[in-house]
């Protein structure tokens, strides 16, 4: 950077940049708490003019790191004891929230997760002296970014590893690679740039005042949309009767090309709706052979996929199942956790509700079972 003052405390519009990085993992209601490394020398000038000027409650505690980053790590992860812990750079001051809570939903989800974006520029490979040796395929390159979020436990083994082998990594999703655990690549953010240079500096001042002319003319930072689904299905006999992934005993099911999850297929349409994706019929016709009995499950996971390939993530789902018979009440957890599961998506930003037809219509005539469901998304960035 070519300052006497270290990058984190350089001033990024009215804030230092580590109080920027400060802020928004402060706005995400799942981090309880923010635990940070600086050098040694560092800790009282950090608790009393960045902690403490700033109000950031939530850090609680401040504790010298070491001479490398990954030394920095190792003390961080030997202080922590929450199950899920988020590592990140205090010089990436253009993460958002929305960012920082896919990261936490995916180290739920697989234990360990880097987010990051695809190489976009051709990459070759040189040997020592500049002459080309190969051209790598970028389709399956990124460039890796933070947050990267784990598991507490796989995170410990990996840095105590290292630490035992005198092995130094350039990011703790390398450490965890090296004990065999895999880690899962999520959509990072094309602005979320690591300050190394001024340049960097220049653009992340033009990025803020460009949002916040933006947001003065009623811009919103992550616009949310809204998707409405529905379905219906007739019951009949020799059919499983499968809502939410859930086998209910019943003496018929529901009529379908696929298991005829009608709950399951009201999620996907809420899901399509909100992303502009066009409709479960569309992206699944019953012409094609391949969705013959189909888990619905498996469906609503690739249009999970497709929801983040539009860089939208989801952060509620709200559903209502119409059946006469029997009582759905005593299932609608497992359905709540099968959602959770397939959309990395927080059990507690999924509401299901049972309700009869009070013997009106199809439904009140046991003839068949209706559901709606209501998706709302946010745009991660673009």
């Amino acid at each position: 950077m070519g300052t006497a003052r270290p990058k984190q405390y350089l001033p990024l519009g009215d804030l230092p940049v580590i109080v920027h990085v400060l802020k928004t993992f402060s706005r995400v209601s799942a981090v309880t708490e923010i635990l940070l490394v600086v050098p040694r020398a560092d800790v009282p000038h950090v608790r009393s003019e960045i902690v403490g000027r700033y109000g950031l409650g939530k850090v609680r505690r401040v504790i010298a790191g070491g001479r490398e980053r990954q030394d920095s790590g190792l003390a961080a992860v030997r202080a922590e004891t929450t199950d899920i812990v988020v590592i990140h750079d205090a010089v990436r001051p253009l993460a958002t929230p929305a960012l920082v809570e896919a990261a936490i939903a995916g180290a739920v989800c697989w234990g360990a997760v880097a987010t990051g974006i695809p190489v976009r520029d051709t990459v070759k490979s040189t040997d020592a002296e500049g002459w080309v040796e190969e051209t790598l395929p970028r389709e399956r390159l990124c460039l890796v970014q933070t947050p990267q979020a784990f598991r507490l436990e796989i995170l410990r083994r990996a840095h105590e590893r290292a630490a035992a082998e005198g092995f130094y990594g350039t990011d703790d999703a390398a450490l965890v690679e090296r004990t065999g655990t895999r880690v899962r690549m999520i959509s990072g953010l094309a602005r979320n740039i690591k300050m190394t240079t001024p340049e960097d500096l220049d653009w992340a001042r033009w990025f803020l005042e460009k949002r916040g002319r933006e947001m003065g003319e009623g811009a919103t930072e992550m616009p949310e949309r809204v998707g409405c689904g529905y379905d219906s299905h007739r019951l009949v006999a020799d059919r499983r009767l499968i809502l939410g992934g859930v086998d209910i005993p019943h003496p018929r099911g529901l009529l379908g090309h696929s298991d005829g999850d009608a709950l399951i297929h009201a999620v996907i349409d809420a899901l399509l709706g909100a992303v502009g994706g066009g409709d479960i019929g569309r992206l699944f016709p019953d012409s094609d052979p391949a969705y013959r009995g189909v888990s619905s499950l498996t469906l609503l996971a690739r249009v999970c996929s497709l929801v983040k390939e539009k860089r939208f993530e989801v952060v509620h789902l709200d559903a209502t199942i119409l059946m006469e018979k029997p009582k759905l009440a005593v299932h609608i957890p497992a359905m709540i956790e099968h959602l959770s599961a397939t959309l990395c998506l927080d059990a507690g930003r999924i509401n299901i509700k049972a309700k009869t037809n009070e013997g009106m219509g199809f439904v009140g005539r046991e003839e068949g079972v209706a559901a709606f469901a209501v998706a709302t998304v946010r745009e991660c960035g673009r």
